[in-house]
């Protein structure tokens, strides 16, 4: 399998979950803010990180899991900046799907203008760094926050995100 088919496979898998977690919560997520988006994504990347240090774990999901979460609440964060403080909280599966492919098609996009400019260099790295560069973009997004979405020269909220996604894709293809 090639990297494009790899990262359909992990993305498939996300979005399965994604949407039969929408049919038993509906759009709870709906009334996260950008910082609490931001905690949940750090908290799964933070037990990653645990599990690999302590080299055990005591909860049944594994590390995949808890990237797969990561993925799904990095287009979680992508669609709540993208919706008007207004919109509703409640969305059906028809309204949210088409976001969630618009998002995944971006960050898959942006995957293939990396990978033609570094080569695929993230074949060579350890599921640590993944783990380390996401709890590093959150830092960032936390910043940002803190400026008020403000930056001088770095790219936004949203290209963070999208980081986050691809380092959480890396990592799962590489499991």
């Amino acid at each position: 399998m090639n990297t494009n088919q790899q990262y359909d496979q992990v993305i498939t898998g996300c979005k399965d979950i994604f949407l039969k977690k929408a049919r038993d919560y509906g759009t709870a997520w709906r009334v996260l803010r950008t910082i609490s988006i931001v905690d949940q994504i750090f908290i799964k990347a933070q037990r990653i990180r645990t599990i690999q240090e302590k080299k055990e774990q005591k909860v049944s999901e594994g590390i995949a899991s808890e990237f797969k979460g990561i993925i799904n609440y990095g287009v979680i964060g992508l669609i709540q900046l993208e919706l008007p403080a207004d919109a509703p909280e409640e969305m059906d599966i028809a309204g949210i799907s088409p976001l969630y492919d618009k998002y995944i098609a971006m960050a898959k996009r942006l995957m293939e203008d990396k990978n033609h400019d570094y080569g695929e260099a993230w074949r060579s790295m350890s599921q640590e760094s993944f783990t380390d560069l996401i709890l590093m973009k959150l830092q960032r997004i936390r910043q940002i926050l803190n400026n008020e979405g403000k930056t001088l020269i770095s790219e936004g909220i949203d290209a963070n995100y999208f980081d986050i996604i691809n380092y959480a894709v890396f990592a799962l293809i590489l499991i």
